[in-house]
């Protein structure tokens, strides 16, 4: 049993905490279940709980999803175009976030996908040191998406 200011009051059983928590008009609260004797301190349940919600909170606060940012391609872009999309994806991956990849097809350039692969295989040798593959490149229609996750 642990007192409201943190101090120990040792091991007591149920009804005398519970008498002690009473007099001094707290509540009993179990820390502790499955330690052996369970801990238990004596608070003010509102405050505890108020404190318990604020803690949650907080780690929400500073949690923050995967984002899925997508970065998009023609079968026929120019070097540079390419150097500034992948600098522009590992900034995205050093900032942990998922990136889709895909490379969109017009007309005719559809009987040519595997320019397509060959631009996707490109990034992913570029990124291997800040990426791994979520999902190999698929045809979609009229284009071809492969995901990236961050390496940890």
């Amino acid at each position: 049993m642990i007192d409201s200011d943190g101090t120990q009051l040792g091991i007591k059983p149920i009804s005398e905490a519970l008498a002690i928590a009473r007099q001094r008009g707290f509540d009993l609260i179990e820390i502790a279940p499955l330690a052996n004797p369970p801990v238990c301190k004596i608070l003010d349940y509102s405050k505890y709980k108020y404190e318990q919600d604020k803690k949650v909170r907080e780690s929400r606060r500073k949690q923050k999803a995967g984002l899925l940012k997508e970065v998009r391609f023609k079968p026929h872009i120019g070097m540079h175009d390419l150097e500034v999309k992948i600098k522009h994806i590992s900034e995205f991956l050093a900032a942990h976030d998922k990136v889709r990849i895909t490379v969109v097809f017009k007309g005719r350039e559809m009987q040519h996908k595997d320019i397509g692969m060959k631009l996707l295989d490109t990034i992913k040798e570029r990124l291997v040191a800040l990426a791994a593959v979520e999902q190999e490149p698929i045809p979609d229609r009229n284009r071809l998406v492969m995901t990236l996750i961050p390496k940890h």
